[in-house]
């Protein structure tokens, strides 16, 4: 006879707490799972010595990209540094296919001692040099490359626009869902806001917030952090040719 469900149990049992032999199994299985599933993660991350991080131009010692990996390729084109942590679900990517030829030099610099959050991106076909201490949220994007839409025959997805190196400074946080696109220079020690979009230059120590991403607070010695007057905050939301109109 099948033992009673838990919503069929009588009011002693319940009170017992003592868990049915099916529920203990459920248990024992589940743990085994979970087990098994963190051993394979460990054994399949990607870590200095193995084949997969001898194919980049530099993999740093203590340095891991963590399992699964959502896309990598191109990693002849890389360097990490050492001690960096990649989180899992992560894409990065030096090129348009493997494959393709980048030239016989670094296209993305990742520095010592950086985290990248779960399910970011990195997409490089120029330059994109991330500094030492850089961490970020999960799901944040960076990249140097965008599509071009000016041929109206030609579908955008097939068209690419000219690629502008990015910098990210040293001791810089990327919110959650950070978006980094072509030409930003963030200086060092600079907090962006989750959710920002990063299209320029940000100075060093400041905090940026918004699509695109402008300054509100920096820090001035003497008197540590200090908000940015509203209306320079103001003026950065305008385009820079409406501000040169008449």
């Amino acid at each position: 006879m099948a033992a009673p469900s838990r919503a069929h149990r009588t009011l002693p049992e319940l009170r017992s707490g003592v868990p049915s032999l099916p529920d203990r199994l459920r248990v024992l299985a589940g743990d085994a799972v979970h087990y098994a599933w963190e051993g394979f993660a460990r054994a399949a991350t990607i870590k200095p010595g193995s084949a997969r991080a001898r194919r980049f131009r530099r993999f740093g010692e203590r340095s891991a990209i963590c399992f699964p990996v959502a896309a990598l390729f191109g990693e002849e084109y890389m360097e990490i540094g050492e001690g960096s942590i990649v989180g899992p679900h992560c894409t990065m990517s030096a090129g348009i296919m493997p494959g393709h030829t980048l030239g016989n030099v670094p296209r993305l610099r990742i520095g010592d001692r950086c985290l990248l959050g779960k399910g970011s991106g990195i997409v490089t076909h120029d330059s994109i040099e991330i500094g030492d201490d850089v961490f970020t949220g999960h799901y944040v994007y960076i990249t140097d490359a965008s599509h071009g839409y000016e041929d109206v025959t030609l579908p955008i997805g097939r068209q690419f626009g000219e690629a502008k190196p990015v910098r990210v400074g040293d001791g810089s946080w990327l919110g959650h869902g950070v978006v980094v696109l072509p030409g930003a220079d963030i200086g060092r020690h600079v907090a962006v806001g989750a959710g920002s979009v990063v299209t320029g230059p940000l100075p060093d120590f400041s905090v940026a917030v918004g699509s695109p991403a402008r300054v509100i607070r920096r820090y001035v010695d003497g008197e540590g952090w200090v908000r940015v007057p509203e209306e320079r905050t103001a003026a950065s939301r305008v385009p820079r040719r409406a501000v040169s109109d008449p």
